[in-house]
């Protein structure tokens, strides 16, 4: 059955220029928006088709919001995994932020240890998230099956885990959804941490803190629950305790089929080591289920203990770090990056047809200085004067009457700008007809507008 695209026109041009003027580097992604003239079809041995890209051939897992499939490349015949989401999830108001988290966050950390998202793929009732594929499936299952984990392979599973998260903590991010489940492995055994659905991107905080209540009972820390100001790492923290717990025991450390009961053991600490677990872990896990996330060990201090840093490869430290640097000193825009600035982080005009009225964004082939010369031009035509606002790089305020246009120029790449056009007085600001006319005038040089 056919599958028409929604309201993605105004990323056509940016996914095109971007790819033309841009360097490929590893795992460029690729928001591409369905075709019209693309189609969802049956392949000859029964896979369904997406986009003539790739091939589903088997469901891998479900959860609230998504099935993944196991998928093919059309292309060069790779295996990879494909999240797909459909429509009527879409439409729930939590999964667009959820959606946003997610590949935002898989985007701007490139780690070992990181399931990586290759592309994102869209029609008029699905998303695909095409993803590198890890076959050993969910850690969870491995303990499920086995049991514990004698203490050196539990301690390698926990360095990759740790070792991970102190990146994403160093490029801003927190997981905030830890557990077993979001634990995948590849061919080889080693780890992959997924969904990051629930994650915090550094834009999250407020006053350096996140105040979402969100995650698993049993892995969560006790602060998100509070519904006050908590640190993310801290809270990434407390979940690494009880996964270690849970690798060397077995079984959870505080679990009540009561959900209040539950609380009440993490509040109180109410914590029974088996004896099988050895002094060292015991202390470490004690130390990162402190309820109190001000005297809970961070991921810094466990990263310098002997009993964390024994049988760590030397360069296992050192790919971590060299990860870590590649990522903070990566200057490199790609198509992803333009959508996500163009849309300001905000993919309601990807769901909803609508716009905001008072506000205007677009990318345009120039430099930053040619475009503020002509952002006066355009603005005097108009009958706009120009001022320059002070203190404030890049941004000009154009006035007519009551009507005030702030005017702000970035540059994305070199030869591209994204401008932003916002009403900030005037009443109800410009008419229909007056942005037209304004558009007009940035016609020769605009790739994309995003209303």
């Amino acid at each position: 059955m056919s599958e028409n695209p929604t309201g993605f026109h105004f990323l056509y041009k940016v996914i095109n220029k971007a790819n033309q003027q841009l360097t490929s580097h590893h795992h460029l992604l690729h928001f591409s928006p369905a075709m019209t003239s693309s189609i969802n079809r049956t392949g000859s041995d029964g896979g369904t088709i997406i986009l003539n890209k790739y091939q589903l051939t088997r469901l891998l897992g479900r959860g609230s919001f998504a099935k993944v499939y196991h998928g093919r490349s059309l292309i060069n015949d790779s295996s990879v995994a494909v999240k797909v989401i459909e429509k009527p999830s879409i439409s729930d108001p939590s999964m667009e932020p959820r959606l946003i988290r997610e590949v935002e966050a898989m985007r701007r950390l490139n780690h070992p240890n990181i399931l990586k998202l290759y592309e994102v793929l869209a029609t008029k009732t699905k998303i695909y998230l095409v993803m590198e594929l890890a076959p050993g499936g969910e850690l969870f299952t491995q303990l499920t099956r086995r049991g514990r984990m004698k203490e050196p392979t539990a301690r390698r599973f926990f360095q990759q885990i740790v070792s991970t998260l102190s990146f994403c903590h160093e490029n801003g991010v927190t997981h905030r959804d830890l557990k077993p489940q979001n634990l995948l492995l590849d061919e080889n055994g080693e780890l992959k941490i997924s969904d990051f659905g629930l994650s915090a991107l550094p834009e999250s905080k407020k006053d350096g803190l996140l105040y979402t209540a969100c995650g698993t009972p049993g892995y969560s820390a006790p602060e998100i629950v509070r519904r006050k100001g908590y640190d993310g790492s801290k809270a990434d923290a407390w979940s690494c305790g009880v996964i270690l717990f849970m690798f060397l025991a077995g079984y959870l450390p505080f679990d009540d089929t009561n959900l209040a009961a539950m609380y009440r053991k993490i509040y109180q600490r109410e914590l029974a080591f088996p004896d099988w677990i050895g002094k060292q872990p015991r202390i470490i896990i004690q130390k990162l289920l402190d309820p109190n996330p001000n005297t809970r060990m961070s991921i810094e201090t466990l990263m310098n203990l002997p009993w964390f840093k024994k049988s760590l490869r030397r360069e296992e430290e050192q790919e971590f770090d060299t990860d870590a640097m590649k990522c903070k000193t990566n200057v490199n825009v790609n198509a992803f990056d333009l959508i996500l600035m163009s849309s300001g982080l905000d993919l309601s005009g990807i769901f909803e047809d609508g716009c905001v009225r008072k506000e205007r964004r677009f990318m345009a082939n120039a430099m930053v200085g040619e475009m503020e010369k002509r952002v006066v031009e355009v603005g005097g035509k108009l009958g706009f004067r120009s001022r320059r606002m002070k203190d404030k790089e890049n941004m000009m305020g154009l006035v007519k009457g009551r009507v005030v246009v702030v005017a702000k120029v970035l540059e994305v790449a070199s030869g591209l700008v994204l401008v932003e056009m916002m009403v900030v007085g005037g009443g109800d600001g410009l008419s229909e007809v007056e942005w037209d006319e304004m558009k007009l005038g940035f016609e020769d040089v605009v790739v994309s507008w995003h209303c």
